[in-house]
């Protein structure tokens, strides 16, 4: 059992925290980050499925309809401006779903990608930012650091 508010490992039947003085209440508790945390990862997951089939999507959009062999009239810079968007997405979901595996397996390196990404996902309207805020609450907590790391070190 760890104290919820500075995350130090307890004894079973301590009553209050040695290290920040605060009480137990002879339960398990549950921090804020370890409640939320599998619902971020598998967000995330489901965040790259989306993303990669919109990347594919748009990458067989550009090498069939604007391919330059095609017999559509169209502008000759719309197949390589698509195809470099389609890849940019497929990037940005493989990134995505190494975030949601790492926050899921609870991977020392998992908190700061899935910082970094929350801010990248910030700009991507409404669910990129909705994602992007809800791992920003969770991840970045006064705390939430300490408790991070001591569930990385329980694994």
């Amino acid at each position: 059992m760890y104290c919820n508010f500075c995350g130090t490992a307890l004894l079973a039947n301590q009553t209050v925290c040695g290290n920040c003085g605060n009480v137990v209440v002879g339960r398990n508790f549950v921090s804020r980050v370890e409640q939320h945390l599998r619902l971020v990862g598998t967000l995330w997951i489901a965040y790259a499925i989306v993303h990669g089939v919109a990347g594919c999507v748009l990458l067989i959009i550009a090498n069939t309809i604007f391919s330059p062999a095609s017999t559509v009239d169209h502008p000759a810079f719309l197949h390589p401006l698509l195809t470099g968007i389609g890849c940019f997405i497929l990037l940005k979901a493989g990134a995505s779903l190494i975030t949601g595996f790492g926050l899921l397996e609870r991977q020392t390196w998992g908190r700061p990608l899935a910082l970094v990404m929350a801010f990248i996902a910030l700009l991507n309207l409404p669910f990129g930012t909705a994602l992007g805020v809800y791992t920003l609450w969770v991840l970045m907590s006064p705390q939430a650091d300490v408790e991070y790391n001591r569930l990385t070190a329980s694994t």
